[in-house]
C-alpha cells in the first residue's frame, strides 16, 4: 500500500480530510513506537510507506518497550492529536485496521500478540475476517 492510499483509508474511516488524517496517523504510530521495542518498530516500519517510517523511528530510548495499557495508549494519541478520548479511540482503531491492510498478516499478528488483553477493543476491528480479504483485493 502506498502512502496516499494509507492516508486516504484512514481519512475515510474517521471521516476527515487527508491533511488531518496525516496528523492522526503520525500520532498513533508515534505512540505505537513507544509501546514496541526498537526491533519491533523496525520490523513494522519496513513494511509501511516511507513517509510513515518517520513516525516509527526508534531512538535509544525506544529500544525497550514502554509498558502501558490501552487507556494510556488512547490518552497519548488524544494528547498528540488534540482529540477527546472517544475520538482518539476511533482513530486508533482506524489506523490499526489500515496497518493490517498495509503489512503482511504475520507482521500484524506479531504486533497484536505483544499487546496485553486490554488492547483487544482497539485491535479487534482489524482482526475481523473481512479485513484480510480487503487487504488481498
Amino acid at each position: 500500500m502506498n502512502y496516499d492510499t494509507f492516508v486516504d483509508q484512514v481519512a475515510r474511516r474517521v471521516r476527515t480530510d487527508p491533511e488531518r488524517a496525516v496528523v492522526l496517523v503520525h500520532a498513533t504510530l508515534a505512540t505505537l513506537a513507544e509501546r514496541l521495542t526498537g526491533g519491533e518498530v523496525l520490523d513494522l516500519a519496513t513494511q509501511l510507506p516511507a513517509p510513515l517510517r518517520l513516525a516509527l523511528r526508534p531512538s535509544p530510548s525506544t529500544e525497550a518497550a514502554e509498558r502501558f495499557g490501552a487507556a494510556e495508549f488512547v490518552a497519548r494519541v488524544a494528547q498528540r492529536a488534540d482529540l477527546d478520548e472517544p475520538a482518539a479511540r476511533d482513530v486508533v482503531r482506524a489506523v490499526f485496521v489500515t496497518v493490517r491492510e498495509a503489512v503482511s498478516g504475520g507482521e500484524f499478528d506479531d504486533l497484536v500478540t505483544r499487546f496485553p488483553r486490554d488492547y483487544r477493543e482497539l485491535v479487534e476491528p482489524a482482526l475481523t475476517p473481512g479485513v484480510a480479504a480487503l487487504r488481498r483485493a
